[in-house]
């Protein structure tokens, strides 16, 4: 899971791993790929690890999943 650390302003990046992610650069946000909406990083429980990326809730990601994207 997230391991909490002090946290920096701006955006994150993130590695999506099956059930964890990976901080490659500390941030409080990331953006969510179908709503451009931040994602407060205490919050974030739906990404793809195919095409790495983040959703703001479920409704987003199987909007994404469900077009057949593909990275």
């Amino acid at each position: 899971m997230l391991t909490r650390r002090p946290t920096q302003p701006g955006e994150a990046r993130l590695r999506y791993l099956d059930g964890d992610i990976q901080v490659l650069s500390p941030g409080d946000f990331v953006i969510c790929a179908v709503t451009g909406r931040q994602i407060p990083l205490q919050a974030l429980r739906y990404w793809s690890v195919e095409l790495q990326e983040a959703y703001i809730d479920a409704a987003a990601a199987h909007e994404r999943l469900a077009s057949g994207v593909r990275s």
